[in-house]
């Protein structure tokens, strides 16, 4: 299958990217000058006392946005998980219609979630949440950025649907050979 919006599921891939390059970046350096504080504590030189501030929590908010800003990316990739065992062994006819109830499961529940993290960014933001941390983070960030990942996933998801749909609708015996090929046509 061919995803229309491609650009915007790889998009999404590099927010997560970054987000993982960033946690990287942060740890490294704080390992560094953990280590310049040991080197110099050990020729008897005072420490400098250097250290990044709610690393931890920098952290943990960068993995969960490198989480959900590659949801898209990864399902149009077929990289997630999915039980394959009984829907595999089925004929075309029949598979097309189990991928297409499906795909509407999922993405009738990630449309909840993702209402539901849309509501709770904008209750962040009337309030002015932060987090408890070291840092007072407001929390509208991080709640916006599992958004666009859920809604990406719903997006990819409701556009796997209409394929799949048409496929249904017009030539349901060929569903195997239209989908199960290789990943080369993706982006």
């Amino acid at each position: 299958m061919t995803f229309k919006f491609a650009l915007l599921y790889r998009m999404g891939a590099w927010g997560a990217a970054t987000c993982m390059v960033t946690i990287c970046a942060l740890v490294a350096l704080q390992v560094t000058f953990r280590v310049v504080d040991a080197l110099l504590h050990l020729v008897g030189m005072p420490r400098l006392g250097l250290s990044i501030t709610g690393v931890s929590e920098i952290a943990a908010y960068l993995l969960v946005g490198a989480t959900f800003l590659g949801l898209a990316y990864t399902f149009v990739h077929h990289a997630h998980i999915r039980v394959t065992l009984l829907i595999s062994r089925l004929p075309s006819r029949i598979r097309v219609w189990f991928e297409v109830a499906c795909l509407i499961v999922a993405l009738a529940l990630s449309l909840l979630l993702g209402h539901g993290l849309i509501e709770l960014a904008r209750e962040s933001l009337q309030f002015r949440d932060v987090s408890s941390g070291f840092l007072s983070i407001p929390l509208w960030i991080p709640q916006t950025v599992l958004a666009t990942g859920v809604g990406l996933l719903c997006l990819a998801l409701a556009e796997a649907l209409v394929m799949t749909l048409r496929i249904a609708a017009r030539e349901p015996e060929r569903y195997r050979e239209l989908t199960d090929g290789d990943d080369s046509d993706l982006p």
